[in-house]
């Protein structure tokens, strides 16, 4: 679908702020379509995205990376060993594989190794999180990890012993770094941007993301700051309706001025580890209906041309996403970037808004207000 690299991390000049530049690198999916892989893959590997957002549980579930393309580069320990992460605010645990696993997803990533990190603190405590296609497990450990600039010292993360099956194997990132907060966090851990607040090494208690369209550069995490560049259209603030995801209360989705799903009010989480729009099923089926889509998605790329914004109505305002940016087109063909999911919910619905709604917005994530804040782009 899309093609991403990695970018080196550039500071920003003025004080305690950073940016850590993305960039896009092919997707699993892609991997696994050139070498003829995808349908035997999927088989073997059925997944469930609504596993991710069960209450009380710290799950991750990684097959939704078939389709993720955003990382970018931290280091851990002294002197720094490097790696490629996803940062997820979709999840709270920073963990990373390390020389303990011997499991094959290990051995063709970077793995770190506490014995070559002279501020490395050991600790006897295990980390256990849960895939919908299996599991990762490992130890705790502490280390100072830098992103970007920022040093952040004595911060917990995981170090991976197993991460099993062959999912891993194949993905072009090395660990995850999340963003969400503490209190979804497996083992307790302390966030990492938790610890940039406590440790005063931010200007502010926010971090802002700006997602690339298409083949374009430039995406980033903005740690401590708003970049004014991509707010000249105002900023919407929407309040959180849950500090554990970035969730907020939906209004209703509509098409063409008609309601079309969530007529009654649902929740929504912005998660920068999901690509897709992940829709409650019989609201998936509703709109593929509406839209003239087969039941998996795909449409003709002619027709897709004369397709309708989705508007979603946030806190009062609509905030549209063109088909541009929910129509994912490959070697010819067209398909809807929307993924059915059922998560049963106390408020109702859950509905994730996936890079393919973030693409369209600059989104700050503000910890001190607890607050999400849309930019058109």
């Amino acid at each position: 679908m899309k093609l991403l690299l990695l970018l080196a991390l550039v500071g920003l000049a003025q004080g305690f702020q950073t940016r850590v530049p993305l960039r896009r690198m092919k997707s699993l999916r892609q991997r696994l379509q050139e070498q003829g892989l995808l349908e035997s893959y999927l088989e073997e590997h059925p997944y469930n995205l609504a596993a991710k957002y069960f209450p009380g549980i710290a799950v991750e579930p990684l097959e939704n990376y078939m389709d993720d393309e955003y990382f970018g580069t931290i280091s851990i320990g002294t002197p720094p060993q490097e790696f490629t992460v996803v940062f997820d605010t979709g999840s709270s645990n920073l963990w990373v594989p390390s020389v303990f696993c011997s499991s094959p997803a290990c051995r063709n990533h970077n793995r770190f190794n506490p014995a070559e990190s002279s501020t490395f603190l050991s600790t006897n405590d295990t980390l256990f999180i849960a895939y919908g296609t299996g599991s990762m497990s490992g130890v705790l450990g502490y280390d100072s990890v830098n992103v970007a600039g920022i040093n952040v010292r004595n911060q917990i993360f995981g170090l991976a012993e197993t991460e099993p099956g062959d999912f891993f194997y194949y993905t072009p990132f090395d660990g995850i770094l999340g963003l969400a907060f503490p209190s979804i966090a497996s083992s307790g851990a302390t966030p990492v941007f938790d610890n940039m607040m406590m440790e005063n090494l931010v200007d502010m208690r926010l971090f802002s993301v700006y997602l690339s369209r298409d083949s374009q550069g430039g995406s980033f995490v903005l740690f401590g700051a708003i970049d004014p560049y991509y707010t000249t259209k105002g900023i919407a603030w929407i309040p959180l309706s849950a500090e554990t995801y970035w969730q907020i209360t939906m209004e209703s989705v509509s098409v063409n001025g008609a309601p079309v799903a969530c007529s009654s009010g649902c929740q929504a989480i912005v998660d920068t580890g999901t690509t897709l729009l992940a829709v409650p099923v019989r609201a998936l089926r509703n709109l593929l209906s509406r839209l003239g889509a087969s039941s998996s998605g795909e449409i003709s790329c002619e027709a897709a041309k004369n397709l309708p914004d989705l508007i979603f109505h946030i806190h009062g305002k609509e905030f549209p996403v063109p088909p541009r940016a929910y129509v994912l087109r490959s070697n010819g063909y067209c398909t809807l970037g929307l993924q059915g999911m059922d998560v049963p919910t106390e408020e109702g619905e859950l509905w994730i808004l996936g890079d393919v709604f973030i693409r369209e917005y600059y989104v700050i994530f503000d910890r001190a207000n607890n607050k999400v804040g849309l930019s058109r782009l």
